[in-house]
């Protein structure tokens, strides 16, 4: 699908500086609220880019240049988007990792990146053979003369993240600092976000979802962005959206599975909200517009490229397992081995290599960055049709493909079935084997009561094709996730049966 090529990133320019801009326009604005149940924590324009650009000076003095990798061993506190700004406002690479990952895991990272110092929180998991970069130092940091922006090149490189890891082996993705402009295709495309918004993220600082969409996309428009203190569970979030006055609201899906237990979800201000990071079953935005009125826009992307398809304010009305459509700007395909599929054919879901927000490239990898390409397509793995009216409707990863009988099932259309089955709270999809080169599908549910298996079959056979069918179900007490609360198809022969 072609789109008029969204305007060209300024040259020269500084992800930071750009993230920045409106702290001189608005100084006295909040860009940042801490929330609780007791009061909050706020912060202006002003004070942000001074933190940002002292921070940047700490990691001079400290003796870092432009160039150097620092990783990043920060939890949920707003250290964490000040050093990440301020490290790549001095041309320093900051390197987010997660909190949660063990120590053989943060040393496989390590061995990768080779990092020239980390900043660390002294609670995470860290080596203790590397330079070590204290968080304690930033508070002393932000009262430091401010840095200049080191500007250059947007296409050079700004920032590496890490990929989930669940095809095995996790990835260092090099991000230019054009990606941050790139973000611009979002403000319309998905977010319909204006400088008067206060947008609210449930997720925490040191999650990538939360810094692009609830700190740097809200701070780069003008906007206030609201994130919920460390501790504050999800029952707590109605009340602080209500209190707030948020206008935007931005999840994952399972955050929405849960406010939705809630008995009071009255949001006047609320203009609607977001979610991204795994599909979002179709009944969760049901039940979310029953209860509050309000439509969930969902969005779909990838380390690689973070989102470039979604659903808009003001755009058609949706099916409701369709992606989106490409934001405005995006040039987005579905291909196979041959080149591009025909519209209502199945394909991976592909973005051209021109797009401003897609990678440089894997970390010293340029096997698997080429890997990944088909001609000028960069082939995201994941798999889907595109309908005549141009929106997307998405299967699945092609490696979570099932094959039943000759024909490729998508678990996620079997799960979306099958949620619909009264009691149900969660579904995952699977094949697995029952005998040498035998295997079935499988579903593995939870439920707080017993479930009539026959009826929830008959459930089954009422919406699926008989291939499609799971021919075994097994009720468990939880669904295995990772840490961004996406489902681990892989491990769930492993969950034990109720």
């Amino acid at each position: 699908m072609t789109a008029s090529p969204y305007h060209a990133c300024p040259s020269p320019f500084n992800l930071s500086a750009h993230v920045l801009g409106q702290a001189d326009v608005v100084p006295d604005k909040i860009a940042l609220a801490i929330l609780k149940p007791t009061g909050a924590e706020r912060w202006s324009f002003a004070r942000l880019k001074q933190a940002v650009l002292g921070c940047g000076t700490g990691f001079l003095n400290a003796g870092l240049i432009p160039g150097d990798r620092l990783l990043m061993r920060v939890g949920n506190t707003v250290d964490f988007p000040i050093a990440y700004l301020g490290a790549i406002a001095v041309g320093v690479i900051p390197i987010p990792t997660s909190s949660q990952l063990t120590a053989p895991e943060v040393r496989v990272v390590t061995d990768m990146v080779k990092p020239a110092a980390v900043l660390h929180d002294g609670i995470t998991t860290c080596p203790d053979d590397l330079r070590i970069l204290p968080t304690s130092d930033l508070q002393a940091w932000a009262d430091l003369p401010p840095a200049s922006f080191d500007i250059g090149d947007p296409n050079r490189l700004a920032y590496i993240i890490f990929t989930s890891g669940t095809s095995g082996k996790p990835r260092a993705v090099c991000h230019a600092h054009r990606a941050i402009w790139a973000r611009g295709m979002m403000m319309d495309g998905w977010y319909g976000l204006t400088e008067t918004d206060r947008l609210m993220h449930a997720g925490a600082f040191n999650w990538t979802y939360t810094l692009g969409t609830g700190l740097l996309d809200p701070w780069t428009k003008g906007a206030t962005a609201l994130i919920a203190a460390p501790g504050v569970d999800h029952s707590q979030l109605p009340l602080l959206m209500k209190r707030n006055e948020v206008s935007i609201f931005a999840a994952a899906p399972g955050v929405y599975r849960n406010l939705l237990k809630s008995p009071h979800l009255s949001f006047p201000k609320l203009r609607h909200a977001l979610s991204a990071g795994e599909k979002l079953p179709s009944r969760i935005n049901t039940a979310w517009h029953d209860a509050t009125g309000t439509h969930i826009y969902e969005a779909f992307g990838m380390s690689e490229c973070s989102t470039f398809i979604s659903t808009a304010p003001g755009l058609a009305e949706v099916p409701p397992e369709s992606l989106g459509w490409p934001q405005p700007g995006r040039h987005v395909s579905l291909r196979d081995e041959s080149g591009e599929v025909a519209r209502g054919e199945t394909g991976i879901i592909a973005i051209h290599k021109d797009d401003p927000g897609l990678m440089l490239g894997y970390l010293d990898d340029a096997h698997a960055t080429h890997s990944r390409y088909q001609g000028d397509w960069f082939l995201t793995g994941d798999t889907g049709h595109m309908t005549d009216a141009g929106d997307i409707h998405y299967h699945g990863r092609a490696d979570d493909m099932m094959n039943a009988g000759g024909f490729r099932v998508s678990p996620l259309e079997v799960e979306n079935a099958l949620l619909s089955f009264p009691g149900l709270q969660d579904v995952g999809v699977t094949e697995i084997e029952v005998k040498a080169d035998t295997k079935i599908i499988a579903a593995f549910y939870v439920a707080s009561d017993t479930v009539d298996e026959n009826a929830l079959a008959a459930h089954a056979a009422a919406r699926l094709a008989r291939y499609k069918q799971p021919r075994l179900y097994r009720r468990v007490s939880e669904l295995s996730r990772n840490a961004n609360g996406k489902l681990v198809r892989r491990a769930l022969p492993d969950v034990p049966a109720l």
